[in-house]
């Protein structure tokens, strides 16, 4: 069940982050991001975010024995999804 919803939410945020890139480009969503203190506020937090969980991805691939650094690398360059793969690899495995 836990690898349906992940593949579920990975393919409908997927698809929409598919239709936002094509619609706006990568910089333009970072551009909308920095636009005023309230979107800056959200990418900021994002940001953070996204950071505390790619080092929970590193403590949690150490303790298993994996390599996180894919993952972690996914989501500096393209945010939720990094966390979704790893979610992924990481059930397949267990």
């Amino acid at each position: 069940m836990r690898i349906f919803l992940l593949v579920l939410t990975l393919l409908a945020f997927g698809a929409y982050s598919v239709y936002v890139m094509w619609d706006f480009g990568y910089f333009g969503i970072w551009r909308a991001g920095i636009a005023n203190a309230a979107a800056l506020q959200i990418l900021l937090d994002l940001v953070i975010t996204c950071l505390l969980i790619a080092s929970w991805m590193i403590a949690d691939a150490r303790a298993r024995g994996l390599k996180a650094w894919p993952f972690v690398g996914i989501t500096l360059a393209a945010g939720s999804f990094g966390p979704l793969l790893y979610l992924l690899y990481r059930e397949r495995l267990a």
